[in-house]
């Protein structure tokens, strides 16, 4: 199974005075995917970046750029995000009155459309969308800081929102974010999850361990014998 699971190193965790230098290392060290970590200080306690570091990062990597918007409203920022060269754009439920309209448009701009769960919002508020999403984020820590710890209520969700993907007969991704580390990823990719978000495991170490630190991931936590 483990040959399946993509990794999704956060850049929250990397070092913002050389984010272009992080990205060309975590795509080199094997990243899937380039998770972006877009906070407004409002929908969440934080404030982190916009369309242009997204847009000044893009040169740096062909990989996949997947960017949750922990923001609101998200609708008025889709297309900056967009243009700026987003691969995905996820977004939550409470961020605006009407999440079908804000996917149909992430969809009219020509990118993927993903739906984040927080901690207590229910797998059920996108019973209704699930022929439109391209990606379930599911946060199994409450979103605004990197550094947090597992919460375990996540693993039924993920198992849960597993069936609903097999049900629908789409190839719908699902992504876990939150204290994902090589405790934890184990776990998540037994409960159902295939794209793997990590920050501090991902970068702990340094550029030197990011290849090894992004492979006991992918492994389900395990280190491969040399």
């Amino acid at each position: 199974m483990s040959h399946n699971i993509k990794i999704a190193p956060s850049i929250l965790s990397a070092d913002f005075a050389a984010l272009g230098e992080e990205v060309r290392a975590i795509d080199a060290a094997g990243a899937d995917f380039i998770h972006v970590d877009v906070m407004d200080g409002h929908f969440v306690p934080n404030l982190t970046i916009g369309p242009g570091v997204v847009n000044a990062l893009r040169p740096h990597s062909d990989k996949i750029f997947d960017v949750h918007l922990m923001i609101s409203p998200a609708d008025p920022y889709l297309q900056a995000f967009a243009d700026a060269g987003a691969d995905i754009l996820t977004v939550h439920p409470e961020a605006g009155p009407h999440l079908h309209r804000t996917l149909q448009t992430i969809k009219s701009l020509g990118k993927k459309a993903g739906v984040s769960l927080n901690p207590a919002t229910p797998v059920d508020s996108i019973a209704h969308v699930m022929d439109m999403v391209d990606l379930i984020l599911v946060m199994s820590v409450n979103p605004g800081f990197g550094g947090q710890s597992f919460i375990p209520s996540a693993l039924d969700k993920l198992r849960r929102l597993r069936t609903m993907i097999e049900a629908s007969g789409r190839d719908i991704l699902l992504e876990v974010d939150g204290g994902v580390d090589r405790t934890t990823a184990g776990q998540v990719i037994t409960a159902g999850a295939d794209v793997l978000v990590a920050g501090t495991a991902t970068f702990r170490g340094g550029p030197a361990a990011y290849a090894e630190n992004i492979t006991a991931l992918r492994q389900g936590g395990k280190v491969l014998a040399a």
